[in-house]
């Protein structure tokens, strides 16, 4: 089959490059691959049909215990505590919805592959899976959209029709990133957070796509702050050439940031630069491995291999 698709314009479209409002909703066929809730469970918590930690006077009763100052007298149950002499009283799970915003970075760092498939696109179809996944388990999803000179916020919502005008609006940012891209003020992955930070979620499954180059320690502080009212999952979209080079290669190597390039052609200077990617991805892996420990969730890495979509959910199956 091949892989380039025409557009309704006559223009060609690589999947591996840019995707389509249609390569978006195929991604759902997946679905069923793996489950996000059972990750994503903190002292918060979240759902009575995904077992919530509120407890109170909910729908499900969940244990029988002893009676503690400040209990409701209305929980006490009164045979157990005539028939043991002491108070006990009956517990609770609170019926509540999961509310979850889906952040996909779709700035130009993210239209880079040296192997099969874009960042940004890898990015794309992994929010697009999980939203679908969402509206499976009948939760309410949201759509924050990172460019490179704004940010998108779309509210969290139940229905089918609205996932799929989300998933429009992820394609079209999808497809305005190109090699050509120059935003004269860019934003940085910092103020994206500092804007999620100002819409104060609470109670919220945040899942943020990202390669998460040049993480600093703002960006860390901003985090933990999101951290503190919420559940945040970060998934790093990686590729090979940005963890380490290959020295054993006679070739001369060219690396450009799109305005500057610099010349490689001594072994010498290529190892150096390797170690430097080494060493950079290695913090930034470690960065965000950390975070995800405090709240007793999976590091997760996926590349642009291609195999994204099963890495996916073979990351959530074996954790």
């Amino acid at each position: 089959m091949d892989l380039i698709k025409k557009t309704s314009s006559n223009q060609t479209i690589d999947p591996r490059i840019h995707c389509e409002h249609s390569q978006l909703v195929k991604v759902q066929a997946h679905i069923n691959g793996f489950s996000l809730f059972p990750h994503l469970k903190t002292s918060r918590l979240l759902s009575g049909r995904h077992l919530s930690g509120y407890r109170g006077r909910g729908l499900n009763f969940e244990e029988l215990r002893h009676y503690h100052i400040g209990d409701d007298i209305r929980n006490l149950d009164w045979k157990v505590t005539l028939r043991t002499g002491k108070p006990h009283v009956r517990s609770y799970t609170e019926e509540k919805d999961h509310n979850i915003i889906l952040c996909v970075d779709q700035r130009s760092t993210m239209f880079f592959s040296s192997v099969n498939t874009m960042k940004s696109v890898v990015a794309a179809e992994l929010a697009s899976l999980c939203a679908w996944r969402v509206i499976k388990e009948s939760d309410r999803v949201g759509l924050f959209l990172i460019k490179d000179d704004n940010t998108q916020w779309m509210s969290p919502k139940r229905s089918q029709a609205d996932v799929l005008h989300y998933l429009k609006q992820l394609a079209f940012a999808n497809q305005q990133l190109s090699a050509k891209t120059n935003s004269p003020h860019p934003i940085s992955l910092s103020d994206a957070l500092h804007e999620l930070n100002r819409r104060k979620l609470k109670d919220s499954v945040i899942i943020i796509f990202s390669d998460w180059m040049n993480m600093n320690e703002k960006d860390t502080l901003l985090l933990k702050h999101l951290q503190k009212n919420n559940d945040v999952l970060s998934i790093l979209i990686s590729d090979p050439m940005e963890k380490s080079l290959d020295v054993s290669s006679t070739s001369k190597w060219v690396l450009s940031n799109g305005t500057h390039q610099i010349n490689l052609d001594k072994k010498r200077d290529l190892v150096k630069v390797s170690q430097s990617l080494e060493s950079h991805n290695q913090k930034r892996c470690d960065s965000l491995r950390h975070l995800m420990a405090m709240k007793g969730l999976p590091f997760m890495d996926v590349s642009t291999s291609g195999t994204h979509i099963a890495q996916f959910c073979h990351l959530l199956r074996s954790k």
